[in-house]
């Protein structure tokens, strides 16, 4: 395997590693430079997270278009290096005003995994794609699982340990990646940048304009919703219906993700090979709806801890969802439409934690006419299943 195609996979699993990294500390972190309860970092620590991924929704296309008109290189290392400098500003960050703009900073020049998977379009055969943005997902995985494990060691030296460490890696990825990437947007392929693209809506419009490809935007988004009710409402849903400590959590959430990363990095392929590409979304969806089901009534916490690496297997939807996308358009355009699913995520990721939140009080709450912690879970299967039905009336062009 070349060297540029491990250091791709190294940066996407660096990045997830940076993320996991410093949520240990984060309620420390903020109580230490604000003060007041910790309800009140709580109400910070959403604060700063809706930031970040409001700078992805916003800046995602302009960045996949900048590495359509001026390559992958320099837009991911760009990327690195003031990722870099983005977390030695939070290491040394005397006030929680120097945190929201570092994670306004970090959220722009979040450019590491769209172009990362526009880079493995440059680089795949039509059959070889979903394969191989599945091994970015499963890179993504394993960074997120190593990441709180690091993060919570590092935690012993401090609230600022996690930051140092997580710029290093950026800073050291980037001094590799000089070296190592080369570049793959050609006079063939590269596209000129133009403002009116690039922005959010006339990206969006752009890649609606492409037939049949926005209905599978509405796919990518209602799953990406439906999806996220994991880590939105996990933490909450196991300790009030299971009494699940925060070390039994952890544990979840670890084999979650090397489930996810076994998944999308190893069993893709096969299922590929069976199903196709159409098939294994279906397959996917299917899964997932019947895991959402499961879990929504579920009681005995044993049981639900013997089912997780069973529900990470419909983790083969969003490769399988990006190579159908990416064969369906233009290769000078393949940054833009990975800008665009970033910025898809992005929102999806404001949306769903406070939709699967509310929810969850809703229901749970002192009072409530009908107790049902896994209430969110059924909400995400009703998404999931009107996904389903706009991917199956969808024409999809395999070629």
């Amino acid at each position: 395997m070349r060297l540029p195609f491990l250091f791709v996979l190294t940066t996407v699993m660096i990045d997830a590693m940076g993320i996991g990294l410093i949520m240990p500390i984060m309620p420390d972190l903020i109580v230490e430079v604000q003060g007041g309860s910790l309800a009140d970092a709580a109400i910070w620590g959403g604060i700063l997270s809706t930031a970040f991924a409001a700078m992805q929704f916003l800046f995602g296309p302009v960045l996949g278009s900048l590495s359509d008109a001026y390559g992958r290189r320099p837009v991911l290392l760009v990327s690195l290096f003031v990722m870099a400098l983005d977390y030695i500003v939070m290491a040394i960050a005397g006030s929680v005003w120097l945190l929201l703009v570092g994670r306004i900073v970090g959220g722009i020049t979040a450019a590491t995994h769209s172009t990362a998977s526009a880079y493995m379009a440059d680089v795949s055969k039509p059959h070889e794609k979903a394969a191989n943005f599945g091994l970015l997902g499963a890179a993504f995985g394993v960074g997120f699982v190593l990441g709180p494990m690091i993060g919570g060691m590092l935690g012993e030296f401090g609230t600022r340990a996690p930051f140092w460490a997580a710029a290093a890696f950026a800073g050291l990825n980037f001094v590799i990646g000089c070296f190592v990437m080369t570049e793959t947007v050609t006079d063939a392929n590269r596209r000129p940048f133009h403002w009116r693209r690039a922005n959010l809506f006339g990206a969006f419009r752009a890649m609606t304009n492409i037939p049949n490809i926005a209905p599978l935007l509405w796919v990518y988004f209602l799953y990406s919703v439906s999806i996220y009710v994991y880590p939105a409402i996990w933490s909450y849903f196991t300790q009030e219906r299971f009494g699940w400590s925060p070390q039994i959590i952890g544990l979840s959430l670890g084999i979650y993700g090397i489930g996810m990363a076994a998944v999308q990095g190893g069993l893709i392929r096969p299922i590929i090979r069976w199903l196709g590409e159409r098939g294994a979304v279906i397959y996917g969806l299917v899964f997932e709806v019947i895991s959402f089901l499961l879990l929504a009534f579920l009681t005995n916490g044993t049981i639900a801890l013997m089912l997780i690496p069973i529900t990470a297997l419909g983790a083969v939807v969003t490769p399988a969802l990006q190579a159908i996308m990416s064969k369906s358009v233009p290769d000078a355009q393949q940054g833009e439409l990975q800008g665009v699913l970033t910025a898809v995520h992005a929102l999806s990721m404001i949306v769903s934690p406070l939709a699967m939140t509310a929810v969850f009080a809703q229901f749970t709450r002192e009072g409530t006419l009908f107790y049902l912690p896994g209430a969110p879970f059924l909400v995400a299967l009703v998404l999931m299943v009107i996904g389903s039905v706009i991917f199956l009336r969808a024409r999809i062009s395999l070629a």
